[in-house]
């Protein structure tokens, strides 16, 4: 991580930018509090950005983890095992 204040940044923008674009994230403060920060944006899956464009969904850029696969219920709906259940 790099911490640089604003005016450093101005003067050296494209420095900045292209350690961002090779994954370093860059905090930008100013008068020594963290205001901003430059990170990489990582390029999102088809369907995601499908998504965030139709306006479904909105994502702030961050990285996503993978998420875990969903589970596969057979049977009676749980509902309806929770009201036998009470019987």
């Amino acid at each position: 991580m790099t911490t640089v204040g604003i005016k450093e940044l101005k003067t050296h923008l494209s420095h900045y930018v292209r350690l961002a674009r090779e994954g370093e994230r860059v905090i930008v403060t100013d008068r020594g509090r963290q205001v901003a920060e430059l990170q990489h944006i990582a390029p999102t899956h088809p369907g995601l950005q499908e998504l965030i464009d139709t306006g479904a969904v909105r994502w702030s850029g961050a990285r996503l983890e993978h998420a875990p696969l969903p589970v596969e219920v057979r049977g009676d709906p749980l509902s309806t095992t929770v009201l036998e259940h009470r019987r």
